[in-house]
Order: C-alpha cells, then structure tokens, then sequence
C-alpha cells in the first residue's frame, strides 16, 4: 500500500497537519515522512510569472514603442531562492509509493494557485488522484474534518481559473502601467526628489489603490480643522427623580437643517445656543415620557478555539507590537508543557482555570505577559 502526501502552504501549517495525522514522522530536508503519510510544504509562492526579458532579451530596455506588452502565452520559473524547496516538493509529487495527493494550502483563491503553478512546473501525471483539503482553522479536529471530506481537486477548478486571471491582471497591469509612468514622469521625479539614481514609478492593482487611499487620508489630516460646536444639555425632574437630556433637532423642529447648526445636536456659534436657552427657559414647557427601555445584555467570554483569536485578544490589551506577540504566542502554542494549543483549548473552553492555572494567568496579565516571555 502506498502513502498520502500532504502538501501545505507554509512549514508551521504543514507541523499542525503532522501532529493531526498521529503517524511517527521523521524530519527529513523540506518535508516530514512517517509510514503512511508524507507532509511537506511550499514556503508561500514557488513559483512565479516571468519577466518580459525573458519572452525577449529586448525587452529589458523600457521603451515606448514597446508597449502594451501582453504575451499570447504566459511563461513561468521557479523563484531562484526557493528552488530547493521546489525540487524536494516535485521529487515528492512524482514519487512512485504516493497514491493520493492532499492539498492542504490556504483554502482560498491564492493558495489555490500556489500549488496549480506547482502541480504544473512539476508535470504531476493526470491519472495521479488528487484531493482538496477545505478548513477554516488549523485545529486538529478541523484538520481531520477536511481530510475526511477531502474533495477532487477537479471541483475547484473555477476557483484556479479565477486565480489565474487575477494573476495575470495584475501582471499585465503592473508591467505596463508601471513602465509608460516611468517613462513619461521618471526623469521629472528624479530631478525634484534629486536623486541619483532614475525613479521608478511602481504601479499594482492594490498597491496603487492603497496608496491612494492613503494619501486622500493624509490630505483630509492635513486640512482637517478644529470646529468649536455648542450643544445644549438641561435636567429635568421626573416624579421623584431627575434625568439629563440633550437637545437635538429633530425632524419638525424650527432648526431642523438649519445652517445655525454645526450638528444636530450643537450650534457654530454661542450666541445662537444662548438665545435659544433663553426662549426655552421664558416658556413653561412640560415634557412627556412616552417609552422607557430597560435591556440586559449577558456577554460570554470568548474562548480562544485558534492561535489568530489568542493573539488578537492579547494584542487587544498589551503594548507588544504585533511582530513580538505573534513570536510569543507561536512559542507558546509550540512548547510541550502547559502551555500547549490542546490544553490552552480546553481550559478555555470547559472555563476550568484548574486545569492550566498558569496559562489564565498568562493572558489575564497581558500587558507584560510575564510568564508567556520566560518561556
């Protein structure tokens, strides 16, 4: 009987699917094999679009009269720094004792496409059965779920044709784009930011988006204004008792969408707050109680079933950037003792501080994590 090859997206998630599998592997250079299964991983994106100097060496040289470039056929290579990687991948692939590929990337359009380009630089036999691995979190319980209801790769063939186009979109769209810019507006950048070298002008489909939105914000920052409004607050006695109330114009009122008004509820100028304060206190007006709402919220405390929900609680109330959180919290997931991802569950599941007294500990003092940073 022959072997499953497991092939994840990233050597952390490719460990998760190791312990969920319960077969003794030994590690080996870029994969782990046991003796039913074989996990191995990409490292993100193997390979990748070629370079238009590679359909022609003349190519390389931006110029006008070469543009719009767009192939008839797409060419692709392997990322030089990752090419080990994918020769351990591909001898795994096309190795004779594995029956069944599972495809365990990110369940998604991207990680969909990660192993497509692989599978195809690979040349994987069609007749080899290849199965899709579809989960939400990397528990163990989800794990096994997907591998279970694992289905052909081929029912995910839409979504592969999607990932394509989108890669080929933004490939078309940052090579062209990003070379008439820097032909028509290089030379003007590099001469008024003084550079030495030529300017670039990059240009991506959400790249450039991004960085419009960000520069729109930046410019509302700059010209933003600081408006000094007046609001109107009174008490008022109800029965035995007393409540504060805030006025505000409301449809039908006399300054309903007046040009007084900074706000509904507050004016642009004192004078026009003052004067109304005045017509209301000259009047003897009796208001009405028409409803009272009483609501009771109960609030359960999140359990942290998945390390993304740990580490966005604990960044939620400590002062640790999120490069350093996310180091903390991988050790902590990673170290057999306490504080393991199982037992981290279960304590926080069952609400049984018992269990793992120093793992509640941990998290409730997460504005120095003492003891998650001594591990």
């Amino acid at each position: 009987m022959g072997k499953f090859l497991f092939i994840a997206e990233k050597p952390s998630v490719a460990q998760e699917f190791a312990k969920a599998l319960k077969d003794t592997h030994t590690k080996y250079n870029g994969y782990l094999e046991g003796q039913k299964t074989v996990v191995t991983w990409c490292v993100g994106h193997l390979v990748t679009m070629s370079y238009p100097e590679v359909y022609n060496p003349d190519l390389k040289r931006w110029r006008e009269e070469s543009l719009p470039f767009i192939p008839e056929k797409f060419l692709y290579e392997i990322i030089p720094n990752v090419q080990k990687q994918f020769d351990v991948v591909k001898e795994l692939l096309l190795r004779e004792d594995v029956d069944c590929i599972y495809v365990c990337t990110d369940s998604g359009r991207e990680g969909e496409y990660i192993y497509r380009l692989v599978d195809m630089m690979a040349n994987v036999p069609a007749e080899k059965p290849r199965k899709r691995v579809w989960i939400d979190s990397q528990t163990e319980e989800e794990i096994r779920r997907g591998i279970r209801e694992a289905k052909p790769l081929d029912a995910y063939n839409n979504l592969s044709d999607a990932a394509y186009l989108r890669a080929k979109e933004d490939y078309l769209m940052g090579i062209n784009f990003s070379r008439i810019l820097t032909i028509k507006y290089g030379n003007m950048l590099k001469s008024h930011l003084k550079l030495d070298k030529n300017a670039v002008v990059s240009v991506g489909r959400v790249m450039t988006c991004v960085l419009g939105m960000v520069v729109r914000r930046e410019r509302e920052i700059r010209k933003f204004k600081k408006t000094a409004f007046y609001r109107i607050m009174g008490k008022f006695t109800v029965g035995d008792g007393a409540i504060d109330g805030e006025w505000r114009a409301v449809e039908g009122s006399a300054y309903f969408n007046s040009p007084k008004l900074y706000k509904e509820n507050g004016f642009k100028e004192k004078a026009d707050a003052e004067k109304l304060i005045q017509d209301l206190q000259a009047t003897s007006m009796t208001a009405t109680v028409e409803t009272i709402e009483k609501r009771k919220k109960r609030r359960i405390r999140r359990c942290f079933s998945t390390s993304p929900n740990c580490r966005t609680s604990a960044q939620n109330c400590s002062r640790f950037r999120p490069t350093k959180l996310c180091r903390l919290c991988r050790i902590c997931m990673r170290k057999n003792s306490l504080h393991t991802r199982v037992q981290m569950r279960v304590c926080c599941r069952r609400r049984c501080l018992r269990k793992s007294p120093k793992i509640f500990m941990a998290w409730r003092r997460a504005p120095n994590i003492s003891i998650i940073s001594k591990i």
